[in-house]
């Protein structure tokens, strides 16, 4: 499966690639320049982490491998691979409302709380690639 060899890598398209859910310890990049704003992440085989301006943006345990994370006003989406299975938390509006698609297919509609955290489970083992997309309701 495939990693992000430079642990965080802006798109052409405006996305960003990051983690790598195949090193043994753990490793980070920190004050990376991605479209005006700041980003660090950290990752290994345990956990992915990405924050955004200090923000937390994306976690995941055990650790993955995103691809094409693109955040937009009302949606989040990206690409992300692992070895097994994965919890994923990412970072949303406060107290709203989401419909989740996971490999294309709706798993239904979640709310987030007042730190507008929603998590999700992913089956990534022997998947490959799993596409996944959080759209406001």
């Amino acid at each position: 499966m495939a990693v992000v060899e430079e642990l965080l890598r802006s798109e052409a398209d405006g996305a960003v690639s990051f983690g790598n859910h195949k090193l043994a310890k753990k490793a980070k990049v920190e004050d990376y320049k991605h479209a005006g704003d700041l980003l660090k992440v950290k990752t290994y085989n345990e956990i992915t982490k990405l924050e955004k301006n200090g923000m937390f943006l994306y976690e995941s345990v055990p650790g993955t491998s995103v691809f094409n994370f693109k955040e937009q006003a009302d949606s989040v989406e990206f690409t992300v691979t692992g070895d097994v299975d994965a919890q994923i938390t990412v970072g949303l509006k406060d107290d709203t409302e989401y419909e989740v698609f996971v490999g294309g297919s709706s798993i239904g509609k979640m709310k987030t709380g007042l730190g507008g955290k929603l998590s999700l489970s992913v089956e990534l083992e022997n998947a490959g690639e799993v596409a996944v997309k959080v759209v406001q309701a």
